[in-house]
């Protein structure tokens, strides 16, 4: 197996078709860091991401590890694949682990940020990472809905891939939403055990619409146990999601 390595790393989504590499594609940030690595490795390495990212959305604290044949400084992988990744993808720390450990299997938490611009413009410094809604949205309904969505429950209302087989059962710990004052800018952070596919985008697009008072708070305990996508609101867009931290 070689030597295990841990990673901590950002990169702004955008321009990417996921984390997950494709065979269509070499545009992914999983491709990216194989073919890096790869190099330095002298053989094919594979790298395992706590979760995979969706295309365009961004991560400040995404965590992969990977089996390299010899053995490296840390800090001589982590300066190699810094000097060879493109500009929007950056490894923050590198580290040795423990032959057993694994970045989504091990992992017991994650907190993601969703951002959600309120006035009519995007700040120009921060556009690639909001949603631009351009309206004003009602925030005590909405941190209202967030009450009944946390806690144990089945998800599956809140899935974006109809076919699972897998359990759908989650624990989201806290939903906190705020607005400051003179700010038009809305961010709502989720933080649990794990999240299915599009989870964090579809209760945010539910989120909205009862901000902009099309659903009730109310109506989240029967979204819930209607376990049916279609009780649920839109899917938000990609652009404004982060994967901030993972805990292990």
């Amino acid at each position: 197996m070689g030597y295990n390595y841990k990673i901590i790393l950002q990169y702004e989504g955008t321009r990417y078709h996921g984390w997950q590499k494709q065979g269509n594609t070499e545009n992914t940030i999983q491709g990216r860091l194989e073919k890096v690595l790869e190099r330095l490795n002298g053989s094919p390495v594979e790298v395992y991401g706590s979760g995979r990212t969706d295309a365009g959305v961004h991560a400040a604290g995404q965590v992969a590890n990977f089996h390299l044949a010899k053995e490296h400084e840390p800090e001589v992988v982590k300066r190699y694949l810094n000097q060879y990744l493109p500009e929007d993808i950056s490894v923050l720390k590198a580290g040795r682990v423990t032959e057993r450990f694994h970045s989504r299997l091990n992992a017991i938490e994650k907190i993601y940020r969703y951002q959600i611009e309120t006035g009519e413009k995007r700040d120009v410094f921060g556009r690639r990472m909001q949603y631009a809604l351009g309206e004003p949205l009602d925030i005590r309904a909405m941190q209202t809905a967030a009450g009944f969505l946390c806690g144990t429950h089945d998800y599956k209302s809140f899935c974006g891939n109809p076919k699972i087989k897998k359990s759908t059962v989650r624990t989201v710990r806290h939903i906190t939403i705020q607005q400051e004052q003179k700010n038009s800018l809305v961010v709502l952070d989720f933080v649990g055990n794990g999240f299915l596919q599009q989870m964090v985008r579809i209760l945010t697009g539910t989120l909205i619409e009862v901000g902009q008072r099309k659903r009730l708070p109310q109506e989240m305990m029967r979204i819930l146990e209607a376990r049916d996508r279609r009780q649920a609101g839109f899917t938000a867009p990609a652009e404004g999601l982060c994967l901030m931290k993972v805990r292990y």
